[in-house]
């Protein structure tokens, strides 16, 4: 008898250039290292770009690795009909089960993209300090909804000149106590605090 299919799925969304695919490469190995099992599924408009960019990075097995393009705005296809993500994600579970998580990072899309929650079951919404301090201000539903709210690129944040530390904080206030983890992708600053997130809240090892 065939064993159900039950990889937890965890969305990744923000505007364009906010570090989306950054995180992924520093999720990915963090991962690995706790032999969790992982795929990953990225959405564009009509390119495989940040997939092939995976597929190159010798992070993961390309194969692991499927690109699902949208041909219309972003969030089309991670909240209005998800069909397209739901079976890219059943063709890498049925391919590599057991399978234990499947990374969604959604297409660069604006601070109303959200995801469908018959399509993931925990996601994160990813913001950076070079898009302004006032983002939390604007209190869009990626940073108000989100299960957890990632500041990227903490280094900039002297040189762009934003105060990280009350951006930080209207952030956590507008998301009355939903968590918030200011992250700098590129040296893998609290990279660890988002996968003690994603196991505490999605795979519940321990």
């Amino acid at each position: 008898m065939t064993e159900p299919l039950s990889a937890a799925r965890v969305g990744i969304g923000g505007p364009v250039g906010s570090g989306k695919t950054a995180l992924l490469e520093c999720l990915i190995p963090a991962f690995a290292d706790r032999g969790t099992s992982l795929a990953v599924i990225t959405n564009d408009l009509v390119t495989r770009e940040d997939a092939e960019r995976l597929q190159r990075s010798g992070l993961i097995e390309p194969r692991r690795v499927v690109a699902v393009e949208a041909g219309a705005c972003p969030h089309t296809v991670i909240r209005e009909d998800p069909t397209l993500n739901l079976d890219a994600a059943e063709r890498l579970e049925m391919r590599f089960h057991p399978l234990d998580l499947v990374l969604l990072e959604s297409g660069g899309d604006n601070l109303a993209s959200t995801f469908s929650p018959e399509l993931v079951d925990y996601w994160i919404f990813v913001i950076d300090v070079s898009g302004g301090s006032d983002i939390p201000r604007k209190r869009g539903p990626g940073v108000l909804q989100a299960d957890l709210l990632v500041i990227n690129k903490a280094d900039l944040a002297p040189h762009v000149g934003v105060d990280l530390a009350a951006m930080t904080k209207e952030a956590r206030e507008v998301r009355r106590g939903r968590p918030v983890i200011v992250t700098n992708c590129r040296t893998g600053e609290a990279i660890a605090d988002v996968v003690d997130h994603i196991v505490r809240n999605v795979l519940f090892d321990g």
